[in-house]
């Protein structure tokens, strides 16, 4: 038996805000950040646990507290029987009473457990030998639903109907995994659609998208209808009347504001709208949904739990479902979503717009392919071309597909010069100040 002998946290912010990547009409400058954690134990392998939460700069520190909060839990304890039995192991640290009385299964302290318990799934890929979504596509459909937690989802989907869905899936998986292993999953990318930069970069960005083999982009909208209509009038002169654009409003819309703003759009065929209202109203998602149709609605990367999933599916209120790898409680809860999503028949096309989000839920896609939906068709991951050198296994991306990753871990490690360079109370600190 081993011990993990310590947590540790770091701070981590990169000045994105000074190239306006990542702008948006919610978030016009934001530092790309992660409160990041290192679960290592007394083990002779020296294999150690990686795991983030995603944020844009300050609220790091509150984040980084609620993680410690949460490791005080593992701190001391034997690691195999955590890594055994991780359906038991979410369950113990979601739990605990008084750290969910701080909002149950939601906000900083759910991301919080989501991150330990990402951490230790790395550490279990690792230890297999294995990455992610290989160690994930390879357990049975019992061990698959073991580690769901079917409370508040039994009206929409019963532990029965989920093996089901796993089992039928399990005929396939090894023709699945070799296709996987031989092209890759699809990918969009949002780099062109950054709202702070200018027309010239966008068009010029649209070009390279398409040159580097996406089939997909999309634009940040939101904050002035005339430069969205402006600046999606020149993606779609550059990609095409019949290219797939979508659009993506970061929740900056009311209802009623929301089904005006995108029937203005329509005409240049928006592919998906995102985010087109608070993450939270899942009837005003539904109203929107109605009154923009054909035009669908995608959402999910600031759902906080699978219950919220649950009902945007139950009220037809969106057609894509976007899970993001940091904002709910870590791998077991999007194994849930990916489930939920199956039943429904919806595609799950994952937001990955942040530091390391691209190289951890890819994992969650592939496995989505191989042993839950069974297909890729309809479905990509997003892609932003922003600080993967900073991690030991960055995601690749050949002819607008992400390969798949065969590494064991989660992709979730970080290079100790990244972290060390780029932590709050070292050198990043120092460049925000002189700025």
């Amino acid at each position: 038996m081993s011990t993990i002998v310590s947590v540790d946290v770091a701070d981590v912010r990169f000045p994105t805000s000074q190239s306006l990547d990542g702008s948006d009409a919610m978030n016009p400058d934001p530092d790309y950040s992660a409160a990041y954690l290192v679960v290592r134990t007394d083990a002779l392998d020296g294999l150690e646990g990686h795991g983030f939460v995603f944020t844009i700069g300050r609220g790091n520190d509150v984040q980084l507290a609620a993680i410690d909060a949460v490791a005080e839990h593992v701190r001391g304890r034997e690691l195999e029987p955590l890594l055994d039995d991780m359906g038991a192991t979410s369950a113990w640290l979601i739990g605990d009473s008084q750290l969910r009385w701080l909002g149950p299964e939601k906000g900083v302290m759910h991301m919080a457990i989501g991150a330990v318990l990402n951490a230790l799934w790395d550490l279990k890929a690792k230890r297999a030998g294995l990455p992610l979504w290989q160690l994930l596509a390879r357990m049975s459909p019992e061990e698959l639903v073991d580690l769901v937690d079917f409370r508040y989802l039994s009206d929409a989907l019963t532990r029965d109907e989920a093996l089901d869905i796993l089992r039928a899936a399990e005929p396939g998986r090894a023709e699945r995994e070799a296709q996987l292993l031989a092209t890759g999953y699809p990918a969009y990318t949002t780099t062109p659609g950054w709202l702070g930069y200018s027309d010239e970069k966008l068009a010029r960005l649209c070009r390279e998208a398409i040159a580097d083999g996406f089939t997909q982009i999309k634009l940040k909208v939101g904050a002035d209808l005339k430069d969205d209509i402006r600046r999606f009038r020149i993606a779609r002169e550059v990609c095409g009347p019949d290219f797939p654009i979508a659009i993506d409003a970061n929740q900056r819309w009311d209802v009623q504001s929301a089904i005006e703003w995108v029937q203005a759009l329509a005409p240049f065929r928006p592919h998906w709208v995102e985010e087109p209202t608070s993450p939270d109203d899942v009837l005003g998602h539904a109203a929107i949904a109605r009154g923009i149709a054909p035009v669908p609605v995608a959402t999910g990367e600031h759902v906080q739990n699978r219950i919220v999933f649950k009902q945007l599916m139950q009220a037809d209120a969106l057609r894509y479902v976007q899970i993001d790898a940091t904002r709910v409680g870590g791998v077991n809860e999007n194994v849930a979503i990916l489930l939920l999503a199956a039943k429904f028949g919806l595609p799950v096309c994952p937001h990955a717009g942040g530091v390391g989000l691209c190289e951890a839920v890819q994992h969650l896609s592939m496995f989505d392919f191989v042993a839950v939906s069974g297909t890729r068709e309809g479905r990509v991951i997003e892609f932003v071309d922003h600080l993967h050198e900073h991690f030991v296994t960055p995601t690749v991306i050949e002819s607008g597909s992400y390969l798949a990753p065969t590494a064991a871990g989660a992709g979730t490690e970080m290079l100790p010069e990244s972290v060390r360079h780029y932590s709050w109370t070292g050198a990043h600190r120092a460049v925000h100040a002189a700025g």
